[in-house]
Parts: C-alpha cells; sequence; structure tokens
C-alpha cells in the first residue's frame, strides 16, 4: 500500500507545533509497519535542505489565474528520515524560510496542492491513500474530485486529519480564480459561512476525517470556530486517534541533548543531575520543585493566565518552588512575563522564542509540566513529559483528557485541573508541591509514566485499519 502525506510541516524540516512532530513521526511508523508511507511538503530554505541533497525527479507547470509557474519535485537522496521525502519548489513562491505569514500565503499553499496533483495526474505510479494534514492541503480532496484535470485521480481516497479546527484556511470568493477549473455546480463543497473555507471542504469532501484524540472528535461538534454544525453533520466519517511520539527522538536513555541519559530505574539520580544542569543556567535553586511551560504564548494554550499564575504561585509559595518558561505569541503575554523576571529573581526565569535542545532539558529536568490549555487537540508536551518522568498539571480537555488521570484517582499519574483558570492553576501547582515533597511517592508516579507506552506504533495501526476500510470499499465499487 502506497500512501503520501501532504502538510505544511514535518520535523526535523520544518516545524512550528505538533503538526510538524506528527508527520515527522507518523510515516516512519506506518513504513515499518509494511506501508509505503511518503511525505510530500513545500519547499523550504532551511539548515534541512541546505545540508540535504536532493534530486529532481519532476518538472511541471502550475497555473494561478493569470500566473504560471514552472515547479519542481525534489526528492530527497538518502532516506534519512525513514520515510520518503518530496519538496515542492517554485522559485520566488515556494523557496522562503518561513512556513507562515506571507501576505501571499493563499497562492503559496493553492501553489503546492495544484502542482503535487500535477504532479501526480501526471505519474505512471499512483498512490493508494492521500492523507491530508489540516487546511494547508484540505483543497485537496475537491480538486481530485471535482476537477476535470484530474479524473485519473479521482478514484484515490482522500483521508483528512484535523491537527487544529480553529485554523480553517479562509479564502474569500474574489479569490476562486486561483483554483484550477472545476464543476461550478460542485461550489457549495467550497463554501462555509459566505467564504471558502478549506477544512470545511476537506471535512465535505473527503472520504474519511480523523482527528488526533478521541475526545477532540467530540469537543468539534460544539467548539469549532463556526464548523460545530459541519462536524455534527458529518460524524459519521469521522475517527478519533490520538496522537504518539516518536521514542527514537524523545526518549530519556538515548537523548543526546540532554548531558545525562537516565532510565525509569534511574530517574531520581538522571534527572536530578539535568536538573543541577538546567538550574545553574537560569539562575534557579535545585533543592525546589521546578515547574515549567514549554509552547506557545497565545490565548488557546492559557498563555494568557501565565503572569497571573506565576505571580501568584511566587507570591504565596515563596521559596518554595521555581517557574521557567520557554515560548514565545503574543507580545502582551510577553511583555508581562519580561516584567515579573526581576521581580522574582532566583525563583522565575523566561526564554522567549523556541529551542530544541533547551525544550528537551526542560522536560528532563523539570519536576512538573504546566499545561493549562483552553484547546488542545492531542497535546504532544504532556506525553514527552510522561516519557521524561515529569508529571504533568494539565486542564482537562481534548487529547489532555485522554492521556492523562489524575494521580488521586485509580492508576492516576498526573494533576488535572478542571477549568483553565488562574485559581484552578495555581490550586494545581499547590498540590504538585507538595507531592514533590513525598519523595517515595513521587518517585513511584515517575516509574509508572515512563512505564507507559505512547509510542506511533498503536497509532500507526489505527491508521493502517482506515486506510484498508477504504481501499476495500473502493474495490467493492
Amino acid at each position: 500500500m502506497n500512501v503520501i502525506h501532504l502538510s505544511a510541516e514535518c520535523y526535523p524540516i520544518a516545524k512550528v507545533g505538533g503538526l510538524g512532530d506528527v508527520v515527522g513521526a507518523l510515516p516512519k511508523y506506518l513504513n515499518q509497519q509494511g506501508i509505503n508511507s511518503s511525505v510530500v511538503l513545500p519547499f523550504y530554505d532551511r539548515k534541512f535542505t541546505r545540508e540535504n541533497e536532493f534530486l529532481t525527479v519532476y518538472i511541471g507547470t502550475t497555473t494561478l489565474g493569470n500566473q504560471t509557474y514552472e515547479f519542481k519535485i525534489l526528492k530527497e537522496k538518502t532516506g534519512v528520515l525513514g520515510f520518503d521525502l518530496f519538496l515542492v519548489y517554485i522559485e520566488g513562491l515556494l523557496d522562503r524560510p518561513e512556513v507562515y505569514c506571507y501576505p501571499d500565503e493563499r497562492e503559496q499553499f493553492i501553489a503546492y496542492q495544484v502542482s503535487f496533483l500535477n504532479w501526480i495526474a501526471d505519474s505512471d505510479e499512483k498512490p493508494d491513500v492521500i492523507h491530508c494534514h489540516d487546511h494547508h492541503a484540505g483543497l485537496v480532496p475537491f480538486f481530485v474530485s471535482h476537477c476535470a484535470q484530474y479524473a485519473s485521480i479521482a478514484h484515490i481516497p482522500t483521508v483528512c486529519t484535523i491537527h487544529n479546527g480553529q485554523y480553517q484556511g479562509w479564502l474569500g470568493w474574489e479569490n476562486m480564480h486561483l483554483l484550477p477549473e472545476f464543476d461550478r455546480s460542485k461550489a457549495g463543497l467550497l463554501d462555509w459561512d459566505r467564504c471558502i473555507n478549506s477544512l470545511a471542504t476537506s471535512v465535505k469532501c473527503c472520504k474519511k476525517f480523523t482527528t488526533v484524540s478521541p475526545s477532540y472528535l467530540d469537543e468539534l461538534s460544539y467548539n469549532s470556530n463556526g464548523l460545530e454544525g459541519l462536524f455534527q453533520m458529518e460524524a459519521y466519517k469521522g475517527s478519533g486517534i490520538i496522537n504518539g511520539i516518536d521514542v527514537d527522538v524523545w526518549n530519556p536513555e538515548t537523548d543526546p541533548l540532554l548531558g545525562k541519559n537516565y532510565s525509569a530505574s534511574t530517574v531520581v539520580v538522571g534527572k536530578k543531575e539535568v536538573k543541577k544542569l538546567l538550574c545553574k543556567e537560569f539562575g534557579l535553586s535545585v533543592t525546589k520543585p521546578l515547574i515549567v511551560f514549554i509552547g506557545r504564548l497565545v490565548g488557546e494554550k492559557g498563555a494568557d493566565l501565565l503572569p497571573a499564575i506565576v505571580n501568584q504561585t511566587l507570591t504565596q509559595l515563596t521559596g518554595k518552588v521555581n517557574i521557567l518558561i520557554l515560548g514565545s505569541g503574543e507580545p502582551d503575554i510577553e511583555h508581562e512575563l519580561r516584567a515579573l523576571v526581576p521581580k522574582f529573581k532566583k525563583q522565575f526565569n523566561l526564554v522567549i522564542g523556541y529551542n530544541e535542545e533547551l525544550a528537551h532539558r526542560m522536560y528532563a529536568g523539570a519536576d512538573f509540566l504546566l499545561m493549562p490549555s483552553r484547546i488542545e487537540p492531542c497535546g504532544l508536551n504532556q506525553l514527552y513529559a510522561l516519557k521524561y518522568g515529569t508529571v504533568p498539571i494539565v486542564n482537562s480537555t481534548g487529547g489532555l483528557k485522554d492521556t492523562v488521570i489524575d494521580m488521586d484517582d485509580e492508576n492516576g499519574y498526573g494533576i488535572v485541573l478542571q477549568n483553565a483558570t488562574v485559581v484552578d492553576a495555581c490550586y494545581a501547582i499547590s498540590r504538585a508541591v507538595e507531592l514533590f515533597s513525598k519523595t517515595q511517592r513521587l518517585t513511584i508516579i515517575r516509574k509508572q509514566m515512563m512505564d507507559l507506552n505512547f509510542s506511533w506504533n498503536k497509532s500507526a495501526s489505527q491508521y493502517i485499519d482506515l486506510y484498508k476500510s477504504l481501499i476495500s470499499s473502493e474495490y467493492d465499487i
């Protein structure tokens, strides 16, 4: 079986969030289970593309409105990622360093999708399944089904995975001329709330859609930024498959970024060594519980609560806890957090930006990971924390609800707050401080967490079952 994944992100080429981690891992695990799985990504002028060799395997043209572009399909030569990687290159359009936020982003992603389909339609080897990730590839299911130029691939089933339903790829109808010629009687499939909505189109036109956790599948029917009715209508096509983590990358026993490796049996000594280095770097006390936040400083992550959480926690628990934050996002949040650093010297520190190596060391060296998210479709951070023996403090939403059990419940190991509020978060932190003082119980919980299995193997098997059901149904027709 041949499955092609389409995505705007793929670690380690281009990663902004969890989407990049998923697309960088799932195809590798599918390959390990006998599925020929590859990734097609826009070209980015980044470290990976500069340091690796690529072959040009196809040259074609793509037309957007009155503009025709030459595109190239480049293939990474060595298979270093564990799957075949293809990049869509268009000089001046798909050749830039950043993933998002260009003024012509709509042209970029339309050109990416159309170029891919032009290549596949002209190829002798057709995939069995086209797997589209988020709205950046969301128009592909429509184009495949309703554009005459893609009649040769109209039989190929498409799967759409929704990593975050808040972002939908909206286009005004004045941009319709950028799309390839299609059956105009089907224009309603592109529309939602009087605009072209790429994510809605994908859900309407794909054969099956998945979400990145079972709870998020349910939540989309009442909280999906205007698409609630659509998810209710299309619920019969949906499946919730929890994300996994790539244990080749995220494993404290082998992680080269930690400075000190450890396992479940050596977690106490190992974490203490990493924590010493981390606390020395940021002027924090190694004897106090260390709570970290790693992620985007935006409202959906509950990051707007962080300044008040830090201020209230460190005021009420003076000298009893340390907090370290790594992230970037809304300027107001960044400004408020920066203002707290001098106020709480030796108790709080902050790194604005993202640093992959530092993130690994924070997962390993911290005692607790704070995730007060309002929306968390799956969440990978809590899975990384579990693997590294770091107790997650999470709001009960989306994938956090599916993967973290409160330590006071049966077989529990985390700390769960019921609402994303300052009061609930501060209470949860006080529970964390109390747990830290109970050394024996904390050690038991750490070992329990590290023995949990959230690798991609189980999730990949569920995707394979989904693909097989689609191919079987096609043959039955």
